[in-house]
């Protein structure tokens, strides 16, 4: 099928039409994604003075020994990196970090003797007991802001958020589906 000159001339124009309109933009400070890692960020920045300038501590190694702190029992590097969705090598970079510290040590797994898990030492628990409080304590300062209804609503929708991304949300669900 032959194209006229009419039908050029009406693509030219709308083509001409198109490109003067101005183009939708992605407003970042609305873009939810964004907003929720720069919050992130913020609220772990904030956190770290507390464990970075009294301890030396840096985010990765807070967050192996929070990991190891709250757990009853043992768990793996992997375990440790998927829970906290920090990637393996900045893991192992603290967990050596922290052996070398003395504030965790390797335990043999009973079911794969190959394997080692990840605890942590009577220093690292003395550590982890003096920190969690003050954490706590900052984590109250920050969300001051909000009312008691609103914290509730902001641990439910965020809830909802981490559902629909199938996160698991407690150490139970882990253990149970030996998730991580």
């Amino acid at each position: 099928m032959a194209r006229t000159s009419s039908d050029i001339a009406l693509k030219t124009r709308q083509a001409e039409g198109a490109s003067s309109r101005p183009k939708p933009r992605l407003d970042l400070f609305r873009f939810v994604p964004f907003r929720l890692n720069r919050l992130a960020a913020e609220v772990s920045s904030a956190l770290a003075v507390e464990y970075q300038e009294r301890h030396g501590l840096d985010i990765p190694a807070w967050r192996v020994i929070a990991t190891l702190g709250f757990r009853n029992d043992a768990c793996s590097a992997q375990f440790i990196s998927q829970c906290t969705r920090t990637h393996k090598s900045t893991i192992s970079r603290a967990v050596t970090a922290l052996l070398n510290e003395e504030l965790i040590e390797r335990v043999e797994n009973e079911a794969d003797r190959r394997e080692f898990r990840l605890q942590l030492t009577k220093k690292g628990r003395a550590l982890y007991e003096e920190l969690f409080p003050q954490l706590l304590r900052r984590e109250d300062e920050i969300l001051a802001c909000l009312s008691a209804q609103e914290r509730k609503q902001l641990s439910a929708l965020l809830g909802k958020i981490e559902q629909s991304l199938d996160l698991i949300q407690t150490s139970e669900e882990a253990d149970a589906k030996q998730a991580y």
